[in-house]
């Protein structure tokens, strides 16, 4: 359980770094599978778009940056369903909350490749998962060491009593705040060791640098709210998370409805036989 001292420095500052939360051991195990999942199943792209890219980079180095994501990393790995669904993580947000009934909203790999890591402008993640308040906190399980050379977190403290702000943002263009206004320099730096979570508020400023080091800086955002706290739009609306901490409270006028943004999948044609064994079924998946 996190002291008072602990949740006190949250309340003030909207972010706090909680060490070993996971064990070396458990590490190893979640580093494995990350890297299997990052071959097999992620996305490698060119990160966030926007005008910022310009402020935060040179060309040569916009042009080779690199962000490997991956959502909700308990339907790939037994070890990252357990890391999710950490007793400890769960009892740690219930009193930052403070909560007597804590959901997982979504995970998501951000992955910094060696020397071409992508950065994050300034922002809050509120526009990507707005909610009717506040209560919700993002974990971050940091399964590499993460510092200044590597693009480690930085927060600006006390942000999150701003509330939600208004971002930058456009067909082509992910949500971030005016760089002259809100500046990466400003900001706080929490570097982190391997098992590791800083844990954050919704409404937290943060952002990071590019990775200029030779590492990876590989970690995982788990969203976790109050089950009352509604959703309002963007990622993953409409569909309840697993529960971690008590029991899920009734909201008058709410359905839990637990096929929330599923689609049934495609056909598959009736030319392609029904997969025979474990080497048909990963030509299947390869497509």
């Amino acid at each position: 359980m996190l002291t008072q001292q602990q949740i006190d420095f949250f309340n003030e500052n909207g972010f706090l770094r909680v060490e070993q939360v996971y064990s070396p051991d458990e590490i190893a195990q979640l580093s494995s599978d990350l890297a299997y999942m990052m071959d097999t199943f992620a996305f490698w792209q060119g990160g966030w778009r926007g005008a910022w890219r310009k402020e935060y980079m040179e060309a040569e180095e916009d042009a080779k940056a690199v962000l490997v994501h991956i959502h909700e990393l308990h339907h790939f790995s037994t070890a990252w369903m357990h890391a999710i669904t950490k007793p400890e993580l769960a009892d740690a947000i219930g009193a930052l909350l403070p909560s007597d009934s804590v959901e997982v909203h979504h995970s998501t790999l951000h992955a910094k490749a060696p020397g071409a890591g992508t950065p994050f402008p300034m922002h809050q993640d509120h526009p990507f998962y707005p909610h009717a308040d506040g209560r919700y906190i993002d974990a971050l399980i940091h399964v590499d060491n993460a510092d200044e050379e590597s693009g480690c977190l930085k927060f600006l403290a006390g942000s999150y009593k701003l509330g939600p702000l208004q971002h930058i943002s456009g067909p082509e263009i992910e949500p971030y705040l005016p760089t002259d206004k809100y500046r990466l320099q400003d900001a706080v730096s929490v570097p982190a060791k391997a098992g590791d979570v800083v844990l954050f508020h919704l409404w937290t400023i943060h952002g990071s640098a590019l990775n200029r080091s030779g590492r990876w800086r590989r970690l995982v955002r788990v969203g976790l709210r109050d089950s009352r706290n509604l959703q309002v739009g963007g990622q993953a609306i409409g569909r309840p998370g697993l529960m971690v901490k008590g029991v899920r409270h009734k909201v008058e006028g709410v359905e839990v409805n637990v096929y929330g943004n599923w689609t049934p999948p495609a056909a598959v044609p009736a030319s392609i036989p029904p997969p025979n064994g474990a080497a048909d079924a990963k030509k299947v998946a390869a497509g």
